[in-house]
Parts: structure tokens; sequence; C-alpha cells
């Protein structure tokens, strides 16, 4: 049985050669870090206090603190960003809800639309990633799976 390796040097689609590829493993590597470490923050508060960014509805209407709002949150993103790695047809859909979620929440609060924004290309690029991934499945054995 020839390696892996040993396949992919075969196959004309490697990743110097196909800019397709090239993009799917760049956004699965943002779309898998940055919830990872967004949601990380949630229980420090290192880059920001993140309940200022939280409607006062959401903690109102779930009877919670703003911080344990935000430590779900964080838990949430954490496993969005795994789902994003191990499954990403399934996490950048994922990803790609909680950022609309993120936006009707800023929207709502009526503050950081610059945010709101960024966060609006971050949803379109999840989207890509989606289509990406899909591309990439069906480029596989069975079309079913993307380990790479």
């Amino acid at each position: 049985m020839k390696s892996t390796a040993l396949k992919e040097s075969a196959n004309p689609r490697t990743l110097a050669a196909d800019p397709a590829r090239q993009a799917f493993l760049l956004l699965r590597t943002a779309f898998t870090v940055a919830p990872i470490l967004f949601g990380l923050d949630k229980f420090t508060n290192l880059l920001t206090d993140w309940t200022g960014y939280l409607a006062p509805v959401v903690p109102d209407t779930l009877h919670l603190p703003a911080q344990t709002v935000m430590y779900a949150v964080g838990v949430v993103e954490i496993i969005a960003g795994i789902l994003v790695a191990l499954r990403p047809r399934i996490g950048s859909h994922v990803v790609a809800a909680w950022l609309l979620g993120i936006i009707v929440n800023l929207l709502i609060l009526g503050a950081y639309y610059d945010v709101a924004l960024r966060d609006f290309g971050l949803f379109v690029g999840a989207l890509a990633l989606n289509r990406l991934a899909t591309a990439a499945a069906a480029h596989q054995p069975g079309g079913t799976t993307v380990s790479h």
C-alpha cells in the first residue's frame, strides 16, 4: 500500500498547485484557531471585557449574570472551533450561525456596528469554508469526508 505522501505527490492536485485546497486549509485553520482562542478568553477576559458586547436582554432573558452567559459562549466557541477542525462542513455552518447570532446581538445592543460588519465578513468566510469543504469532500474517495 502506498503512503499518503506518495499518493499526494502523484496527484496532479497537490497542495502547491491547488489554490482551492490552499484556501480551504487557510480558512479551516483560521476558523479552528480563532473560535478556540476567543472561547478561552471568555474565561480570562485578557483581550477585553466581553460582557460589554452582550446585549442586556440576553442575560435578563436567561436570568443569568452576564459573565455566566459569557462562560457558556466560551464553551460554545471552543466546541465550534474543534468541530471545524474535525468536521469542517458541519463546523463551518455552526460558526456561520454563531456569527449571525453575534451580529444580531450587536445590532440589538445598538453599538459596535464596526464589529458587526467585521463579523459579517467572517460569516461570509465561514460560508466559503463550507463550500470549499464540500468541494474537497467531493474529490475524496467516497466523497464523504475531508481529513486533511
